[in-house]
C-alpha cells in the first residue's frame, strides 16, 4: 500500500512538473513553496559559510581578513542569485543594499549593484492583462503604437514608449502583475529569516531594512501616489528652470498603470554623453546638489531614489541650456520639522568643523557615543578630514579606500547605529550614497560649490524656522538681517573662489605680487 502511494505521488509530481514546464504562462518561481525554500536554503548556506570559514583563523590576522573578504563575496553572489530568482521585492531590497556604498562591505555593494540592470521583464501577455484589467481596453484601442521592448525594467514595474490616439508620445509605466500579491509574503519571509540569523549572530542588526520595506513598499506600489508626488515636487521646485518633471496624464492612470509625458536624455553619471553633447559636467553636478539641498533642508520632501536611471540630462535645442529630468517619484521621505532643523544644524557644524556642535546634533539624531562614526557615514570622509573641515580638501583615493575598508571593520557598530537613528535618516543615508556615486562618476565629488549650496539652504531653512517661532517684529527683523549677512558672506566667498580659479583672478594675483615686489 505504501509502495503504491509512493508510486502515485511520484507520478503526480512528474506530471505536475511536465505540465508546469510546458505551460509558458506558469512560472515555478511564482509558487510560494519554491520562493520560500530558495530563500531558506540561501540563508542557511550563507550562515554556515560565516560560521565555519572563519572559525579556526586568528581574529584580525591577514589570513582572517582575506578569508572574510572571500566569504563576503561568496555570500553577496548567493544573495544576488536569490534576488534574481525570486524577483520583485527581493530585487528591490537588494538594490537598496547595493546603494549603501559606505555602510556595507564593498564585496556586497559591488556585487548587488548589478541588480539595477538585471530586473525581470513582464511578457506582452502580462502587460496586456494589466492594461485590460485597469483601463478596461486593449492596447490597440488606446495607442496608435506601443513598443514591445521596454525602455527600462525595474524591480516593481517596467516602462514602454507609446503614442496615444491624439498623437501625444507618452511613457507607460506598468506594474509587474504578480508583485503586489507576493510583496507582503516576501517581507514577512525576510523578517523571519533575519530574526533567525540574529539569534545566531547577535551583532547582526538589519531589522531596519525590513521595517523600511514594510513602510515604503505599499506606497511604491501605488502609482497614483507616485503621480501626486511628481506634481508636488514639480510645483515645489518650480523656480529651478533647469528641472523637468514629466507631466502625468490622470485620465489614463491607475494604481498599477501610470501614463506620463515622454522625456529622454543621457544618464546623469554618463560623463562621455555630456561631453559629446556639450553639457557642462560641473554645472550638472552643481544643479543636482541645489535640487537635493532644497528638497532636504528647505522643504523636507526628498526624492529618495536618485540612481542614474532615474536622473537624466539633456541639452535643450532651443535655449542651449542643460536640463535635469527627474523620474520615478514613488519613493519620497517626508522629514519632520524637528528632524530637519537638527539635520540642518548638524551639516552646518560639519562644514564649519565645529566638533562640539557635531557631537551635540549627532546625539540629538540618535547617534549617541557613535557620533564620530555617524559623521563619517554622513560625509563619507575620514574622521581626520571631518576634524580638519570637509570643505578644505577633496577626497583622495587613499581616503576613499580607507572609508570602504572601515565599512567592513565597523559593520556591527554601523548596524547598531542604523537601528538607533530615526527612520527618516535611513533613506537620507541611501540618497547621500547614490548622489556621491554620481559625483564620483563625474569627478566632481566634494567640490566647494556643493558645500556653499548646502550652507545657503541650511541658513534659509533655520532662519525661516526661527521667524515662524518668533512673535516679536524686532526679533524677526534681526533674524532676517543675520540671514542676509550670512548669505552675502557666502556669495562673497564664492566670488573669491571663482576669481581664484579664473584667468582674470590669476592676472589680478600676479599684478598684486608684482606691485608688492616693487614696493620692497
Amino acid at each position: 500500500m505504501a509502495l503504491r502511494a509512493l508510486k502515485f505521488a511520484s507520478l503526480t509530481a512528474a506530471a505536475s512538473g511536465i505540465y508546469l514546464y510546458g505551460n509558458r504562462f506558469l512560472d515555478p518561481n511564482d509558487f510560494g513553496v519554491v520562493r520560500v525554500g530558495r530563500a531558506i536554503a540561501t540563508t542557511a548556506v550563507i550562515t554556515y559559510d560565516y560560521l565555519t570559514s572563519l572559525r579556526s583563523v586568528p581574529y584580525g590576522s591577514e589570513e582572517y581578513e582575506f578569508l572574510k573578504s572571500q566569504v563576503h563575496l561568496r555570500s553577496a553572489e548567493r544573495l544576488r542569485e536569490l534576488c534574481c530568482s525570486n524577483r520583485g521585492t527581493f530585487i528591490k531590497v537588494g538594490q537598496h543594499l547595493g546603494a549603501l556604498d559606505y555602510l556595507l562591505p564593498e564585496e556586497y555593494t559591488r556585487t548587488l549593484k548589478v541588480l539595477h540592470s538585471q530586473a525581470p521583464q513582464s511578457t506582452r501577455q502580462e502587460i496586456e492583462q494589466v492594461i485590460r484589467e485597469d483601463l478596461g481596453k486593449e492596447i490597440k484601442e488606446l495607442f496608435v503604437s506601443f513598443e514591445d521592448t521596454p525602455l527600462g525594467a525595474a524591480s516593481l514595474a517596467q516602462v514602454h514608449k507609446a503614442v496615444l490616439q491624439d498623437g501625444r508620445t507618452v511613457a507607460v509605466k506598468i506594474q509587474h502583475p504578480k508583485v503586489q500579491a507576493q510583496s507582503s509574503k516576501d517581507i514577512l519571509l525576510m523578517e523571519i529569516l533575519l530574526l533567525v540569523v540574529k539569534q545566531i549572530f547577535p551583532d547582526f542588526e538589519f531589522m531596519w531594512l525590513v521595517e523600511e520595506a514594510k513602510k515604503n513598499l505599499p506606497l511604491e506600489l501605488d502609482f497614483l501616489h507616485e503621480g501626486r508626488n511628481a506634481e508636488k515636487v514639480a510645483h515645489m521646485l518650480k523656480n529651478f528652470d533647469f528641472l523637468k518633471v514629466p507631466r502625468i496624464y490622470w485620465e489614463l492612470s491607475t494604481s498599477r498603470v501610470l501614463l506620463m509625458e515622454f522625456m529622454e536624455g543621457g544618464q546623469v553619471n554618463d560623463r562621455a554623453y555630456m561631453e559629446r553633447n556639450g553639457i557642462n559636467v560641473n554645472e550638472i553636478s552643481r544643479n543636482l546638489g541645489k535640487l537635493y539641498s532644497e528638497m532636504i533642508f528647505v522643504n523636507g520632501f526628498v526624492h529618495c531614489d536618485p540612481h542614474p536611471g532615474n536622473v537624466l540630462v539633456k541639452k535643450c535645442p532651443v535655449s542651449g541650456k542643460a536640463h535635469i529630468i527627474l523620474l520615478d517619484h514613488g519613493l519620497y521621505q517626508v522629514l519632520s520639522e524637528s528632524f530637519r532643523m537638527d539635520y540642518c544644524r548638524l551639516w552646518q557644524a560639519l562644514i564649519k568643523a565645529d566638533m562640539k556642535r557635531v557631537q551635540k546634533y549627532s546625539r540629538r539624531l540618535g547617534a549617541g557615543d557613535l557620533y564620530p562614526l555617524f559623521a563619517c557615514m554622513l560625509t563619507a570622509r575620514s574622521w581626520e578630514s571631518v576634524n580638519r573641515g570637509i570643505d578644505q580638501s577633496p577626497v583622495s583615493a587613499s581616503e576613499d579606500m580607507e572609508i570602504r575598508s572601515n565599512a567592513a571593520a565597523y559593520l556591527p557598530q554601523i548596524t547598531q547605529l542604523l537601528n538607533n537613528v530615526p527612520r527618516q535618516m535611513l533613506l537620507l543615508l541611501k540618497t547621500n550614497d547614490l548622489l556621491r556615486g554620481i559625483e564620483s562618476a563625474l569627478h566632481t565629488r566634494a567640490s566647494a560649490s556643493s558645500f556653499l549650496n548646502m550652507s545657503r539652504c541650511c541658513i534659509r531653512a533655520v532662519s525661516t524656522y526661527q521667524r515662524s517661532k518668533s512673535h516679536s517684529l524686532y526679533r524677526r527683523a534681526q533674524i532676517s538681517l543675520t540671514e542676509a549677512l550670512s548669505l552675502w558672506q557666502i556669495n562673497l566667498y564664492e566670488l573669491f573662489l571663482w576669481l581664484k580659479g579664473s584667468q582674470l583672478g590669476n592676472w589680478v594675483i600676479a599684478l598684486l605680487r608684482r606691485m608688492q615686489h616693487f614696493t620692497y
